[in-house]
């Protein structure tokens, strides 16, 4: 099981962000996945998730409506729009799936918000 974020970056505050997280070694239509984010100092934080059955997804109450996650089984990805982005959400962004009770993450991308 691999998992790759790209789409991090520096961006100024009120700005928006597209993060991808390509996956590969297991069939993926199969699970669910997951968006976390880890700031500096603190826990590591579920942001979004998204299921295998219709696409709902789930957000924590104070992130809804600021951000989106979305999913292309045709290319393994699941994708993380960010809108909206405030200096607290400077972090190591990460995708995570949970196989057979075995959790895997991908090596994180940083998103930076400046003022």
């Amino acid at each position: 099981v691999q998992l790759v974020e790209s789409g991090g970056g520096l961006v100024e505050t009120g700005g928006s962000l597209t993060l991808s997280c390509v996956a590969s070694g297991f069939t993926f239509s199969r699970y669910g996945m997951n968006w976390f984010r880890q700031a500096p100092g603190k826990e590591r934080e579920l942001v979004a998730r998204i299921t295998k059955y219709n696409n709902a997804a789930y957000y924590p109450d104070s992130l809804r409506g600021r951000f989106a996650i979305s999913r292309d089984n045709a290319k393994n990805t699941v994708y993380l729009q960010l809108n909206s982005l405030k200096l607290e959400d400077t972090a190591v962004y990460y995708c995570k799936c949970n196989i057979n009770q075995e959790s895997f993450w991908g090596q994180g991308t940083q998103v930076t918000v400046s003022s």
